[in-house]
C-alpha cells in the first residue's frame, strides 16, 4: 500500500496543479470575455444618436442573455462608469432585475439616487416603474409608499414621475382615487423637483378623472405657497373651482 501510494502521488499532484491551472484559466478567460462585453455596450450605447428606448432594449437583451448573477455583476461594473450613458444602462438593467432581487432594489434607491445627471435620474424613474409593472402595481403598493416618504428627493420623484401617466396603469385606472391619495401626500414636499412631478401627475390624472381631482384639491390649503405652485399645475386642464 505504501509503494503504491508513493507512486501515484507525483501524478496526484501533478492533476491537483493541472486543475488548478485550468481553474485560473478559466476565471482569467471569464473576466477577459466580461469585460470585452461591457466594452462593447459601452461603445454601443454612447454612439448618437442612441437615446433612452435604445438603451433600454440593450438592456433588455442583456437580461434576456445573461445570468441573473452576471446581470447585476456587470451593472455594478457599469454604473462606476463616467458616461451617463452606461450608468443610464446599469439602471435599467438593475431594474429588470429589481422584481426577484432585493439588492438591485437597494442599489436602485441607495445607490442611483445620488447620481448628480439628470439622465440618470429619469431612467431610475423608468426602472422603477418597470419594477412595479413586474410585480404588479398592487404588490407594489408597500414599496411605492415607502420610497414615497423617502427622505431623498430623487427617490420620492422615482415614484412621482416613474409611474405616470399613473392612470393609464390598469390598477391605478381602477383606482384612481388612490392615486391621486398617494400624489397629493407630496403637495407641500420641501423639493420643488418633486412638487413639480406632482402637479404634472395629478394634471395627467385630470384628463380621464377631473371630478376626483377637482374634489382633492379643494381640500388644499393654497395659501401655502408650496401647495399653491403644485395647485396651480395640477388644476391646468380643470374649470375654476
Amino acid at each position: 500500500m505504501d509503494k503504491a501510494n508513493l507512486t501515484y502521488a507525483p501524478i496526484n499532484k501533478l492533476h491537483i496543479s493541472y486543475q488548478g491551472t485550468a481553474i485560473q484559466t478559466t476565471i482569467r478567460n471569464s473576466e477577459t470575455n466580461e469585460i470585452d462585453m461591457m466594452k462593447k455596450l459601452i461603445q454601443r450605447v454612447q454612439k448618437p444618436p442612441y437615446g433612452c428606448w435604445d438603451i433600454q432594449k440593450t438592456a433588455d437583451e442583456v437580461f434576456s442573455q445573461q445570468s441573473q448573477k452576471q446581470c447585476l455583476l456587470l451593472a455594478k461594473r457599469l454604473y462606476v462608469s463616467e458616461l451617463y450613458q452606461s450608468r443610464s444602462l446599469a439602471v435599467f438593467i438593475l431594474g429588470r432585475l429589481a422584481a426577484t432581487s432585493n439588492e438591485s432594489l437597494a442599489y436602485l434607491k441607495r445607490q442611483v439616487s445620488q447620481d448628480t445627471d439628470w439622465h440618470v435620474t429619469e431612467v431610475m424613474a423608468k426602472a422603477f416603474n418597470g419594477y412595479c409593472a413586474d410585480i404588479g402595481y398592487e404588490n407594489a403598493l408597500p414599496v411605492i409608499k415607502e420610497w414615497l416618504t423617502d427622505t431623498d428627493p430623487n427617490v420620492r420623484r422615482a415614484v412621482t414621475e416613474g409611474l405616470r401617466v399613473w392612470t393609464e396603469r390598469p390598477y391605478f385606472f381602477k383606482y384612481p382615487a388612490l392615486a391621486i391619495q398617494l400624489l397629493s401626500t407630496l403637495r407641500n414636499d420641501e423639493s420643488e423637483y418633486v412638487r413639480l412631478s406632482v402637479g404634472n401627475a395629478l394634471r395627467d390624472i385630470s384628463k380621464n378623472f377631473p371630478v376626483l381631482v377637482k374634489n382633492e384639491l379643494a381640500k388644499w390649503d393654497i395659501t401655502i405657497n408650496n401647495i399653491k405652485q403644485t395647485h396651480t399645475l395640477a388644476c391646468q386642464y380643470l374649470l375654476p373651482i
